[in-house]
Formats: structure tokens, C-alpha cells, sequence
């Protein structure tokens, strides 16, 4: 057991009282942190890093998939992801697939992603705490949730609200306040994204870089990039990091040097090819968790129920991307379709094609997932929004992408919103 230390009683300020708190700055938590205050609300959105939009900006990440059913024709994802493109696309930021795509539908310039974040957050009046990270929960005696502490440049601070939004990813809001969480045996693992210039054309990574893995000691994995909105510079998404609990402070250090150490292992690799030596123009400052924890909620969604086209009474968003597991045993990504059909993609072998459905069964337009799965057990003042979402492996694979995180954090700031006017718990909301 590790040494304690009692420290001296604190007297903490309070450096907001609002109506709903939002922990966590991700695209997933600025959307929730909006929703809200769009209806109305005085709400507080706290992010750790200097940016909004985590994974897509701080992460890099430029792509965001299809906005469409499966017949490529009909739209079903609006809202705010809609208003973000739509606003990015009056600047020139944005490249739109050149035909229908069922996983890819725009290329977003994530740096202006950033900006633009910046003015919907003030737009609305939300109260942004960059730098600051939730460290842990203040609870009535009857169990309510009554404010977050806050560690920022300042110090410590207490942000007071009624009803509380989980955008941690890692769940961490509901940990403190002691809820129950579970994760899978085998976690999907985080890629850390770069971007360089002077990217070779025509090559095949997957298997350049299988031939100098145990050089190199790279774990191998799904590799894919895109090259950014008007620019030569190539966003690299290929570093494969499994085994790291990123939901801890050491295994997040641990994740974010290896992810480094891959990334000058790739440009060192091509360079021995012969090939002029690939320039790293930007490091991501936060590492693509795919997985961590999950919490236990009203509803867990399964593969089944999310691949069948199942519809709930309070969906809370709307997808087709496939279910997407990266997978260690064997080494390699399985994709799941809605038509029935299955990829098992290796990083240095064709790809295997079969049927995980009969094919005699119709293909849904799109999937969903309901609102209770995002509403922990055991509380009735706190939602959460984002990857920490009850589903199973399958179904997770599926949702954990960001245009459905988007919709999360939508949906997640509506309930909130609903509970605040209406003065029920959250889990008398979803209806």
C-alpha cells in the first residue's frame, strides 16, 4: 500500500456557481456544455489542455465520419456537427469526400477547428476554465452531487452547480463520486497521430513498417492518414500503443512517450528505405485514447441491439460508421458492417472477407443508441457524454468515434437542461 500524507485543512474558493458543470472540453463536452446554454443555462466548461475539441484538435485527428444513412443519400447527423462544418466551411476549411463514403464524410482543418470552438463557447455565454482539471466531487449528505474542485494555475477551486456532465472519457467525475465502472479484458488501443511533410507516396506502410517492426520493437496495427485541408502537410495516424491504462497518471505518461518514440521510429524507417527523411512539423498534445473505462448505466447496448437498427424511444444519436475493434490476438482491425459483412484487416496480409449476419436479413438505415446508456446508476444529478458510454466490444467499436460522441454530448446537454427546468432527476429524463 502506497504512504499517506494528511494534509491541513483547506479552505477552497469558490470560483463559479453555476447551473450545470461540463468536465471535460472535447468536442463531445463543448457540444453538451452549448446544448445547455442554448436552452438557457448558466454553464461552466472546465478542459485540461490549452484547447476545446480534444481528440480532433489536440489529438489531430482530421477526419469525421459519414453524416448519412446507408443509402449515402439521406442525412441523419445535424446539429451542431453540421454547424461546424457549415461555419469552417465559409473559410475554405473543410474538403468533402469526392463520392459517397460510408465511413469518411469531411476533412476538417483541425487547428481552425480550435478557433472556431473558441467562439461557439462565447457565442453561447458558457464560462470556459482551460488548464483546469476536475480532481474531485463535493456531495450533500443525502448523496446529491454539489460541486466540483477544480486544480488549475491558481490553485485549487470549487465550481458549485445543480446538475453535473461527465466528459472525462475516462469517466473520472464518476469515479469520485463513487460510482461503478467496468472496462473489457482486452482495451482497444490509442494511436498517436502526427503530422509531417514530405510524406512518401505510393508505398505500402502497413508493410513497410511489419518488415522492421522487431527493428524498431513497433507493435503493429491499423495504418491510414489524410493530408490536411489545403496543405501538403500529411496527418500519419499508424502508432499502436496497447497494454497502457491511460486512465491513470502513469500509464498516460507512459502512452504519450511511446507514442513519440513510434513516431520517429516510422520517419526513421523510411528514411532507411532510401526515401528523403519524412520532416515532423507537429506533435499532437494529447495521445487518441480509444478506451479506458466504462460506467454502469440504466441501459448497456449491445452489438446486436446497435447493429440491428434496434430504435430506441430516447436515441440519442444516429450512425452508420462500422464497428471498428483493434484487435492484438491476432494483430489487426476487424470491421463490422451493417450490411451483414465483416473485414478482418492485417497490417502485412490481404484482407479476409466473410458474413457475420445472414444475408438474407435486411441492412438497417442506420444505427442507434439510447440516451440511458449515457445516465450512470445511482445518481440523480450527473449525465456523461463521450467514450466512458455502457456498451459492449462490438457495439463500442461502432460508437466511440467522434461524429457519435458529437451527438453524445448533444443529447447528454439536452437531458441535463430538461432536468434543471423541470426539476426531476436526470433518470426521469430520458422519456
Amino acid at each position: 500500500m502506497a504512504e499517506t500524507i494528511q494534509l491541513p485543512t483547506m479552505s477552497v474558493p469558490v470560483i463559479a456557481d453555476v447551473d450545470i458543470v461540463v468536465a471535460g472540453g472535447s468536442c463531445t463536452g463543448v457540444f453538451a456544455a452549448i446544448t445547455a446554454a442554448r436552452k438557457g443555462a448558466h454553464v461552466a466548461v472546465i478542459e485540461p489542455q490549452n484547447r476545446f475539441g480534444g481528440t480532433c484538435t489536440a489529438g489531430q485527428v482530421c477526419i469525421w465520419h459519414s453524416f448519412f444513412a446507408t443509402d449515402d443519400k439521406t442525412q441523419i447527423v445535424f446539429g451542431l456537427s453540421q454547424e461546424v462544418v457549415d461555419r469552417l466551411n465559409r473559410r475554405n476549411l473543410v474538403e468533402f469526400w469526392d463520392k459517397p463514403n460510408p465511413h469518411c464524410y469531411v476533412n476538417l482543418n483541425t487547428e481552425e477547428l480550435c478557433m472556431e470552438l473558441d467562439e461557439m463557447v462565447q457565442e453561447a455565454h458558457v464560462t470556459p476554465f482551460l488548464h483546469s482539471r476536475a480532481v474531485q466531487i463535493l456531495k450533500a449528505d443525502d448523496g446529491t452531487l454539489t460541486g466540483l474542485v477544480v486544480a488549475s494555475k491558481d490553485g485549487l477551486g470549487v465550481i458549485k452547480a445543480k446538475i453535473f456532465i461527465d466528459a472525462t472519457g475516462d469517466g473520472d467525475i464518476v469515479r469520485y463520486a463513487g460510482g461503478q465502472l467496468w472496462r473489457n479484458d482486452v482495451m482497444q488501443t490509442s494511436t498517436a497521430c502526427v503530422k509531417v511533410s514530405q510524406w512518401p507516396v505510393g508505398i505500402s506502410t502497413g508493410k513497410l513498417i511489419h518488415e522492421y517492426a522487431a527493428k524498431y520493437n513497433l507493435p503493429e496495427g491499423f495504418i491510414w492518414g489524410k493530408k490536411s485541408v489545403g496543405s501538403n502537410t500529411y496527418m500519419l495516424a499508424g502508432t499502436n500503443i496497447p497494454n497502457i491504462d491511460e486512465s491513470t497518471q502513469a500509464g498516460l505518461t507512459a502512452s504519450e512517450i511511446e507514442g513519440r518514440r513510434q513516431m520517429r521510429a516510422f520517419m526513421d524507417i523510411i528514411a532507411e528505405t532510401g526515401r528523403p527523411r519524412p520532416v515532423i512539423e507537429a506533435l499532437p498534445s494529447l495521445v487518441g485514447i480509444r478506451e479506458t473505462w466504462h460506467i454502469r448505466s440504466l441501459h448497456q447496448i449491445t452489438t446486436d441491439e446497435l447493429l440491428s437498427g434496434k430504435v430506441f424511444p430516447d436515441t440519442a444519436g444516429k450512425g452508420t460508421y462500422r464497428s471498428d475493434i483493434h484487435m492484438r490476438n491476432p494483430v489487426g482491425t476487424l470491421f463490422r458492417y451493417l450490411d451483414g459483412t465483416q473485414i478482418f484487416q492485417s497490417p502485412y496480409k490481404p484482407a479476409e472477407t466473410s458474413r457475420w449476419r445472414d444475408e438474407s436479413l435486411p441492412t438497417p438505415p442506420y444505427y442507434t443508441w439510447p440516451v440511458r446508456s449515457q445516465i450512470p446508476v445511482g445518481f440523480d444529478n450527473l449525465i456523461t457524454a463521450g467514450r466512458m458510454i455502457d456498451a459492449d466490444a462490438g457495439a463500442y467499436g461502432a460508437l466511440r468515434v467522434m461524429i457519435n460522441m458529437n451527438q453524445s454530448g448533444e443529447a447528454a446537454g439536452a437531458v441535463a437542461f430538461k432536468s434543471l427546468d423541470k426539476n426531476l432527476p436526470i433518470h426521469e429524463c430520458w422519456q
